[in-house]
């Protein structure tokens, strides 16, 4: 039995980790190409000239953003390299996994329209009103930029010259610079060979909170049975939902992953609540996607961004158990 429990452990950890780091790998040279083709000032000028409608920016955002929990981490370390309030962050890192449009159609899909119109409002509202909070208390700088974050200059092999205004000393030899655009031959050449630097960095910097991730996913799919959630949150009262909405930490639901076994709890008697519950708690504040997310969020974020997640399965799940 346990030999089993361990082949299912190393199995899921292969099948998540492989995937993730795909997954991050493309995505951080997307983040990359972005960070260097797509003008940094001119987007952080107005994103943080519009700061006060930050967290309802970010909510968007994360509607249009068709990623998974953990997918959205290098652009949100994009993000906070570019200067972009917590709030805003914070609401794009609940918006994206919880409220985007594939999300919604697969909801949609099981659950039918009113289901998925509620669980569409509580999402993002939850979204917005968790990045508007965040920017009311102490705990508003409470993200890693710049350094923290491995975004330094010199990982990038450039050499420290002044540029962009600074009177450059002549020098024997050129030397490749850092200012957007410049390089011994052409500058858009250079910008290919930036982008993939920082690229580099950046899964350098995700690549052990994605592996600690798998490793979670895995010990969760071996050691976590079906008949341990369907004996706890077979019901339809409170406490059900505030199980599941706990339960669903743990375990790493993707979406895909969540509707079959949705379909096979509620077929055994699971509540609807506490499925959505399930989903919201699952997808939104998994025990990887912590992990990956505290690579850029500072602890106190981090704690908040979990509670937020979690008040908002709770409340997800009583709307649809006791309203609908």
């Amino acid at each position: 039995m346990n030999a089993e429990k361990l082949t299912v452990a190393l199995e899921e950890f292969v099948h998540v980790g492989g995937a993730l780091v795909i997954v991050i790998a493309v995505v951080s040279v997307l983040t990359g190409f972005m960070r260097e083709y797509i003008p940094q000032d001119k987007l952080q000028k107005k994103l943080t000239k519009h700061e006060r409608f930050g967290p309802l920016l970010g909510a968007f955002l994360g509607m249009l953003t068709p990623f998974c929990s953990a997918s959205v981490v290098p652009l949100t370390m994009g993000m906070a390299t570019m200067g972009v309030n917590l709030g805003t962050v914070l609401s794009f890192l609940i918006s994206a996994p919880l409220c985007n449009f594939v999300v919604l159609a697969m909801v949609y899909a099981v659950f039918g329209f009113k289901v998925t119109a509620s669980y569409f409002a509580i999402t993002f509202i939850s979204a917005i009103i968790g990045g508007w909070f965040i920017t009311k208390t102490p705990w508003k700088n409470e993200i890693r930029r710049g350094e923290e974050l491995g975004d330094k200059k010199a990982d990038s092999g450039c050499a420290p010259v002044s540029c962009c205004g600074a009177e450059p000393e002549p020098k024997p030899e050129p030397q490749p610079t850092c200012c957007p655009g410049t390089a011994a031959g052409s500058g858009e050449t250079k910008k290919p060979v930036l982008a993939i630097r920082f690229a580099w960095v950046l899964f350098k910097k995700i690549i052990p909170y994605v592996l600690i991730g798998a490793l979670i996913s895995g010990v969760s799919a071996a050691y976590l049975s079906a008949e341990i959630v369907e004996k706890y949150v077979g019901g339809d009262s409170l406490l059900s939902i505030i199980i599941s909405a706990v339960i669903g930490v743990p375990v790493y639901l993707r979406i895909e992953m969540a509707v079959p076994l949705l379909k096979v709890l509620i077929a055994k008697g699971m509540g609807l609540g506490p499925a959505i519950a399930l989903i919201i708690g699952g997808t939104g504040a998994s025990l990887p996607e912590i992990a990956l997310v505290s690579s850029v969020l500072k602890p106190k974020a981090v704690i908040a961004f979990i509670t937020i997640v979690l008040i908002t399965a709770v409340c997800g799940g009583v709307l649809v158990q006791y309203v609908l």
